[in-house]
């Protein structure tokens, strides 16, 4: 059974079937490719088997076959189409009886004789159009048809110019017609059509073929009653007959559009007739001339309808700009379709009227589009004097939607509503010019599903648009949109699944949304296209609320990176970022990905056109692409710029990743290793040379300070030099009892040697390492008290060390240091340094018994008093 319309198609069953369609469409084309081989029959042909059956369709079509070839006898589809036959020889199909499907169009075929087609006494469906069959060649002989008996698809479009009908009497099973009829009269099929008593379809239209009908009376139809399907479409007819449709009581379906010439006025004669018939389908469509005044749909054309079955009314581009008030309660009650695009409708009381319509599709398109569709077809028509002529007012959407100021308009809380019939599902307003802001605006109670108002120019969407609670599709694509209010997408939007916002300029908008508040009521929204939209970056939040987006549309703009969160959308299966700016994912895109591909599988990701760079920045980037569980649509297509400005696919991504791994490795990771290795010598190396010479250092640095201060200093020559001190005293402080009390008393009282001892002889105010240096170098002798708190005195190892750099470096390694062990001391608990002086020079041990004690005295005055 034929579909009557496809405007209660849902818009969304597309959305969703046409991604998986092209994609199995294009397996399918490959697949069925690879079945066709080469036909035994003739080696430019090509054939494959039928699925089930032992039988062949054979593809022998432009080949430039100069005639039909011997054929196998199992062929059951024979394609000879676009080639160069003029004869087909007798008998030629003789041993074909199984096929059923037989095409010669668009070939030089000039006669058919009565043993042409032999053989085919099962054949199905015969297509001859576009040949050179003409009445003044004699082109068919009385019996062309004979072997033709189960026929039941006849194509002959194309052929004749003149009013020849072929003798199709012996067709007695053809059921689909389509054939040229020229007649500059009143045409009438001849008798013959009443011997096809199953032909139900008749295909007559210019738009495939040649048509003139000028004329159509009761007796043009008078042998065809039992056609339910006729297409007169382009056919020059100039007039129509009460009468002419009466006899066809079977007809659902009447095409009589492009008859620019018959004018709007002859739909009262149609319809009169069709009151009788089980008319289901009425097109109408550009039957009313392009440059007459504007027409309004009268009572009088439609009112004969009321007792049909019309599901599908069409009356495209006939620049009606009103309809008569009262007139719409003539549509039938099974009246469910309507497409009246592409005319001149202005505002009227009739608009309230409509609103009782029992339709569910209206398509009220182009309007003041200027019948772009006949811009190329034009026909000379007789003038008509009595032709309904209106005045062009404004137009119908520009006054309804822009000014809400008549008095029958429905306001709920001070929201304009629109008048819209209360089973209305579809609407369509496409490609119509209008150019305003949508306002504060609702419906009237209805059924709304699907709303496409693309292709114009409504540049601002404030809203919000309520009393849309059954929306399932919104299209507002192409209409040059740069600002959305966050309250247009109303809370009435909880049941619409696609949105499709593409070809605006949202790019100014969409990234000030920094909460997600535009789209935050769109919940059960399922499929978001905003591509085309000039976007540069997407807020993180944009999205948060669409937890049941399967699909997200973001291609054709300027997005710079992906760092908008995904990660709450589970049913996300394509997300499409194709041709951006997008140079590399970051760290948070690729993760948000990850976690949703690790619970949905099917998730998949284009990045195909973008400016992706395979180089040092971007190695996290390409290990991703190498191990994330994420699709990627087309990855063997993916251009990658590498770091030496060459272009590379990412074809196999686990070898450019290797190869960009060892390319930043070989160099980064060795000269920063290097010159890491380097400066940690130069460290050690440093701090060596320091701790080596570190008490040189140390004595250098006060003795610079002692002779800063110093200004009398003078020559350091042994013979020149007058000291200060005999001697400088180092000991610790708990030995100061033994220096200040015995000490000071055998050498400087009784022996008249001058010491130095810290606590008397340093001046204040000085820092105690000037001190401890200056006294050694002023004393001609060190005398060491060597005890076991000497050696845990950080100071008095200091004056040890300094003085013994005195003796090297002042004094021309001359002996000025001398050891007194106060107490026993084992060798192993003397540092290595003193323990090496003990070993080189002389040290003297303090004695516990009477002569010992004046034979160190003695001794140790000597020593000191020694040049």
């Amino acid at each position: 059974m034929h579909i009557f319309y496809a405007g209660t198609i849902k818009l969304s069953y597309f959305l969703v079937a046409a991604f998986i369609l092209q994609a199995s469409c294009n397996n399918k084309r490959v697949h069925e490719m690879k079945e066709w081989e080469e036909c035994q029959f003739a080696s430019s042909c090509i054939c494959k088997n039928v699925p089930g059956l032992d039988e062949l369709k054979a593809d022998c079509s432009d080949k430039n076959l100069p005639r039909i070839p011997r054929l196998q006898n199992n062929l059951q589809d024979l394609s000879l189409q676009n080639n160069d036959i003029s004869t087909i020889e007798d008998g030629i199909f003789e041993g074909n009886y199984l096929l059923k499907f037989l095409d010669l169009s668009f070939n030089r075929i000039s006669k058919i004789r009565k043993h042409s087609f032999k053989g085919l006494k099962n054949l199905l469906s015969l297509d001859l159009s576009a040949n050179d069959l003409k009445y003044e060649n004699m082109s068919f002989e009385s019996s062309a048809f004979y072997f033709l008996k189960n026929l039941k698809i006849l194509n002959m479009k194309k052929n004749f110019h003149t009013s020849f009908l072929p003798d199709l009497w012996r067709l007695r099973t053809l059921e689909s017609l389509s054939m040229d009829y020229v007649s500059d009269k009143i045409a009438v099929l001849t008798e013959n059509f009443i011997y096809l008593n199953h032909l139900r379809s008749l295909d007559l239209s210019g738009s495939t073929g040649n048509c003139t009908m000028n004329i159509l009376s009761q007796e043009t139809f008078l042998s065809l009653s039992q056609i339910t399907h006729i297409n007169l479409s382009k056919c020059k007819i100039q007039y129509i007959y009460k009468g002419t449709f009466k006899s066809m009581k079977n007809i659902s379906e009447l095409d009589v559009s492009f008859n620019t010439c018959l004018r709007f006025s002859a739909l009262e004669n149609i319809t009169t007739d069709l009151q009788y018939t089980a008319i289901k389908i009425l097109k109408v469509n550009y039957i009313h001339s392009t440059f007459e005044m504007n027409t309004m749909l009268k009572t009088s054309h439609i009112r004969n309808l009321r007792n049909t079955s019309l599901i599908r009314f069409e009356a495209a581009g006939n620049r009606i700009q009103r309809v008569e008030y009262g007139a719409a309660k003539y549509f039938p009650k099974s009246f469910e379709s309507v497409n009246v695009r592409d005319n001149d409708f202005s505002f009227g009381k009739y608009l309230f009227d409509l609103v009782r319509l029992p339709i569910t599709s209206l398509d009220i398109s182009e309007i003041s589009s200027s019948h772009n569709v006949l811009k190329s077809y034009v026909e000379a028509c007789v003038p008509e004097e009595d032709t309904v002529t209106m005045n062009s007012e404004n137009n119908l959407l520009s006054r309804l939607l822009s000014r809400f100021d008549f008095k029958n308009m429905n306001f709920d809380h001070n929201v304009p509503r629109l008048p819209v019939p209360r089973k209305l599902k579809n609407i369509s307003l496409t490609s119509s010019k209008l150019k305003f802001e949508i306002p504060k605006l609702g419906f009237t109670t209805n059924e709304l599903t699907n709303l496409n108002f693309s292709d114009n120019i409504l540049h601002t969407w404030t809203g919000p648009l309520t009393n849309v609670n059954n929306l399932t599709v919104f299209d507002l694509s192409s209409n040059f949109c740069s600002n959305v209010s966050k309250i247009f997408f109303s809370e009435d939007f909880i049941n619409l699944t696609y949105l499709l916002l593409q070809n605006n300029l949202l790019g100014l908008i969409l990234p000030t949304d920094v909460d997600g508040e535009i789209f935050q009521n769109l919940q059960n929204v399922v499929h978001i296209n905003l591509s085309k939209n000039r976007i540069t970056n997407i807020p993180n939040l944009l999205f948060k609320k669409q937890h049941n987006l399967e699909r997200l549309d973001l291609s054709e703009n300027m997005i710079g990176g992906m760092n908008f969160k995904i990660s709450h959308m589970r049913k996300l299966m394509f997300l499409n970022l194709q041709n951006n700016r997008i140079s590399t994912l970051s760290k948070y895109a690729m993760n948000e990905l990850d976690s949703i591909a690790e619970i949905n599988t099917n998730l998949t990701i284009d990045l195909g056109g973008n400016n992706l760079v395979c180089n040092c920045d971007s190695l996290s980037f390409v290990k991703w692409v190498v191990n994330t569980p994420t699709n990627l649509h087309r990855r063997e297509k993916y251009e990658c710029k590498t770091s030496e400005n060459t272009i590379s696919l990412l074809q196999n991504p686990k070898e450019v990743y290797e190869t960009i791994q060892k390319e930043c490795m070989s160099y980064e990771g060795i000269i920063i290793g290097f010159t890491i290795g380097i400066l940690m010598f130069i460290f050690i190396l440093c701090a060596g040379i320091i701790y080596r010479y570190r008490w040189k250092l140390r004595y250098l640095y006060y003795m610079v300070k002692v002779k800063w201060h110093d200004h009398e200093y003078k020559s350091d020559k042994k013979d020149e030099r007058q000291y200060m001190y005999d001697a400088f005293v180092s000991y610790a402080n708990e030995d100061h009892t033994f220096v200040h009390n015995t000490l000071l008393h055998k050498l400087e009282k009784n022996g008249g040697v001058q010491l130095c001892l810290h606590r008397r002889n340093f001046l204040p105010g000085n820092d105690i390492a000037t001190n401890i240096t200056s006294a050694i170098h002023n004393s001609r002798k060190t005398i060491v008290i060597m005890s076991s708190n000497y050696l845990a005195s950080y100071w008095c190892m200091f004056e040890y060390n300094m003085a013994k750099m005195e003796s090297i470096y002042e004094r021309n390694c001359e002996n000025i240091l001398f050891l007194v062990f106060y107490e026993q001391i084992s060798a192993c608990d003397l540092p290595l340094q003193i323990l090496e002086l003990v070993h080189c020079q002389s040290y003297i041990e303090y004695p516990n018994d009477e002569y010992g004690d004046v034979v160190f005295w003695e001794q140790l005055q000597r020593a000191i008093k020694s040049y």
